[in-house]
């Protein structure tokens, strides 16, 4: 079994390995050494950076952010009221909508027209309704790696792992469109896991699933991501999630970045202790 350094660890100090519920712990056999590389890399570094990226359209401005940064290995939650320009923004990053002014860069490489499906590729994007081709299970993750050049073998082997470490494997070959709603974003979470993203955006994915079907994939998604280190943006309205998911949080309102911080300097730590704080609690 491999430990990894950093949080989580339990109260002696030793290193904490999870094994998903009904699903395998991680081990070696299922990482690549593309993600033993990223896991094993301690050092908080900026991967994303945006510097006065700023977008609007004909009637007025949607956001307005000076800077922004996201470290190598951690997940930050987005959260703003409606209107606050969280999912453009999330967008944007992700170099799906054009700023109307400002910079991005990714593990220090400035995007523009020459680069920008190079550094696409480096990213991964779940939304909230699960964007799924009319094929199998196992086929919505297949071509979306043979879409990348990654060679039909290794393409299968690699689906097929992502499949069984998000609890999908056993309807590799059902449709996509037959799929329950925990299942299709299952589905759409493992097709972004086996691309194997160096950033991974999530808008507001649980918002359409039921209090225990979000609950299960929370704990699921939550401890892939921490096991993984995988960088992450994760939008969300819902605030009971990000201790789920995340470690720090940046406030968005009327387009400005208000706050960016840890949860507790966010939300204050009596948030956190409450023994009732979520709907689904166990």
């Amino acid at each position: 079994m491999i430990q990894f350094a950093g949080k989580p660890r339990g109260p002696n100090g030793q290193a904490v390995i999870y094994g998903l519920r009904g699903m395998p712990a991680l081990n070696p056999a299922y990482l690549s050494a593309y993600v033993i590389r990223k896991a094993a890399d301690s050092v908080l570094k900026p991967l994303l950076v945006a510097k006065n990226l700023r977008r609007a359209n004909s009637t007025r401005e949607i956001f307005n952010v000076d800077y922004f940064s996201l470290n190598q290995g951690e997940t930050i939650a987005l959260i703003g009221p409606n209107g606050a320009g969280k999912t453009t923004f999330l967008l944007t990053l992700a170099l799906l909508h054009q700023p109307t002014s400002g910079t991005i860069e990714l593990d220090g490489v400035t995007a523009g027209p020459n680069n920008l499906l190079q550094l696409r590729r480096r990213m991964a994007v779940v939304f909230q309704e699960p964007l799924l081709l009319d094929l199998s299970v196992l086929g919505n993750l297949t071509t979306a790696l043979r879409i990348r050049k990654v060679p039909r073998k290794a393409a299968l082997a690699r689906a097929q792992k992502w499949l069984d470490l998000f609890g999908v494997a056993h309807i590799c070959s059902q449709r996509a469109r037959s799929l329950s709603g925990g299942e299709a974003q299952r589905t759409s979470l493992a097709r972004a896991f086996a691309l194997e993203p160096d950033l991974l955006f999530l808008d507001e994915p649980f918002a359409s699933l039921d209090y225990p079907t979000r609950n299960s994939l929370l704990n699921d998604l939550g401890k892939i991501l921490r096991q993984m280190k995988m960088t992450t943006l994760f939008v969300t309205h819902d605030y009971t999630e990000i201790p789920f998911l995340a470690e720090k949080t940046a406030v968005l309102y009327e387009g400005r970045i208000k706050k960016c911080g840890s949860n507790q300097e966010i939300f204050g730590h009596d948030f956190f202790q409450r023994n009732c704080w979520s709907p689904w609690s166990d």
